[in-house]
């Protein structure tokens, strides 16, 4: 549910802009404030969860981020849905890392592979099939039941919440890093607003964006330093000494950027350089949510096989490969090679997402689980931010290459997927780092973990 809101709306941008008398690039702002205000709440989430507990944070999280969505719905002007926006944000972020804690801290090692494979598939499935879903709500019953749609779900996620998520030993006196907090609000608004600026603007546009980025990355680095001189900070730096915990965060980012925006630039090929209808284009697309469906029962196998190192090689290799292809791809060429290549493109996406989301939890044992939890959901909700500017820019990169190099700007929607592949290359060089024995623990067979007391993780 949080995952798909934070994209959904770009398909009924269109219908959105039409009720309030605005522009549909306009709407886009409802958006970024979504992902700037999740972006800012993560950070806090191990404080709250710490001070209140995590059952009271999260059954809170889902009751802000069900009754935000209903202000969404019921709205009149642009304004107002921003604000909604922002305060459904919030929720959802606090509902993420707070959930995945409490799961993660009543399994056992062994068991960390295959709960978190499980625990992947929303952030997996949410940027394939939300542009279609937002399109098809839309065009039949109207742009409000995207966020209406939430409050049926949010009240039985809530019944789930009270009956199933256990109590916690509260902190009372845990204290919050209100200056690393401050810092890191400042960063995460400035870095992602400026990418997305960047990814739509033109002349002084660019330049704001620019500067903004420059400030985030300035208050980030300011952020950092001043942390990791803290006994308690809001976010522990020090786990990236850990190389699979840093191939996570830093290769594990970028990937996560490409991955997160390929639909936005199939999307884009398909309607716009292809001239296809909105509909064919989002069924199309679909075909990389079933790519990650038919490969998903495979996925913690084949970790178990092959273990992480080659298979974070293989799924980067490869899939840049496949993304690389649809550069020969043109209008006319067959829809089953189309389809073919989507369904590819979908399973590596799947196995490569699978696994660099389980690194992070693989070598933290002597770590506190809030703190490992709090700064991974820190950096995913960045690189998600991130992923979806990149798409855009990776179009607009494409267009501006096309045109000058052949005088034709249309087949930089090609283009595109092969300057993502040449993204996708780049956190190979962490995934070549990583030890060889790297997770050795989580995928090798459980012959007697049915009889081994619960650990966090």
């Amino acid at each position: 549910m949080e995952s798909l809101d934070a994209t959904i709306i770009q398909t009924a941008a269109p219908a959105i802009a039409r009720d309030f008398g605005v522009q549909p690039a306009d709407v886009n702002t409802a958006m970024v404030a979504y992902l700037v205000a999740a972006g800012i709440a993560i950070p806090a989430s191990a404080w709250l969860a710490a001070r209140l507990g995590d059952r009271v944070v999260f059954l809170a999280a889902i009751v802000l981020f069900t009754v935000a969505s209903i202000a969404c719905a019921s709205v009149e002007s642009l304004a107002l849905l921003i604000a909604a926006r922002a305060v459904q944000g919030i929720g959802g972020a606090l509902m993420i890392p707070v959930g995945r804690l409490a799961v993660l801290r009543e399994i056992r090692p062994a068991d960390v592979l295959d709960a978190v494979a499980f625990l992947t598939w929303p952030a997996l499935l949410a940027p394939v099939i939300a542009p279609a879903i937002g399109g098809i709500l839309s065009d039949t019953v109207g742009w409000r039941w995207i966020f209406l749609i939430n409050a049926p779900i949010g009240i039985l996620l809530l019944a789930l919440g009270l009956l199933l998520v256990p109590r916690t030993v509260r902190q009372p006196d845990a204290r919050l890093d209100g200056e690393g907090f401050a810092l890191m609000a400042v960063a995460l608004v400035a870095i992602t607003s400026g990418a997305e600026l960047l990814s739509g603007g033109s002349g002084p546009a660019i330049a704001a964006s620019l500067a903004l980025i420059a400030l985030g990355v300035i208050a980030g680095w300011v952020a950092i330093t001043r942390m990791r001189r803290r006994a308690r900070p809001l976010l522990d730096w020090g786990m990236l000494r850990i190389p699979s915990f840093r191939a996570a965060s830093i290769s594990g980012g970028v990937y996560r950027l490409v991955i997160t925006g390929a639909p936005f630039v199939f999307t884009l090929l398909f309607q716009v350089g292809f001239g296809w209808s909105a509909t064919r284009a989002g069924l199309m697309v679909m075909l990389v949510f079933l790519g990650n469906v038919l490969i998903k029962p495979a996925t913690s196998p084949l970790l178990r096989r092959f273990g992480f190192r080659t298979v974070l090689i293989a799924a980067n290799l490869l899939g840049a490969l496949t993304l690389a292809t649809f550069v020969l791809v043109r209008a006319d060429t067959p829809l089953f090679v189309v389809g073919l290549l989507l369904v590819c493109s979908g399973s590596l996406r799947s196995i490569g997402f699978s696994a660099y989301n389980t690194l992070p939890f693989l070598d933290v044992k002597g770590e506190d689980p809030r703190s490992v939890n709090t700064l991974v959901a820190t950096l995913q909700q960045v690189a998600i931010a991130l992923g979806i500017a990149t798409g855009a820019l990776l179009v607009r990169f494409g267009t501006a290459a096309s045109g000058a190099v052949t005088g034709d700007e249309a087949l930089g929607y090609s283009w595109a997927p092969g300057l993502a592949a040449l993204l996708l290359v780049l956190p190979l060089g962490g995934a070549i780092r990583l030890p060889r024995d790297t997770g050795s623990g989580a995928t090798r067979r459980r012959v007697s973990a049915t009889h081994s007391p619960p650990q966090n993780p």
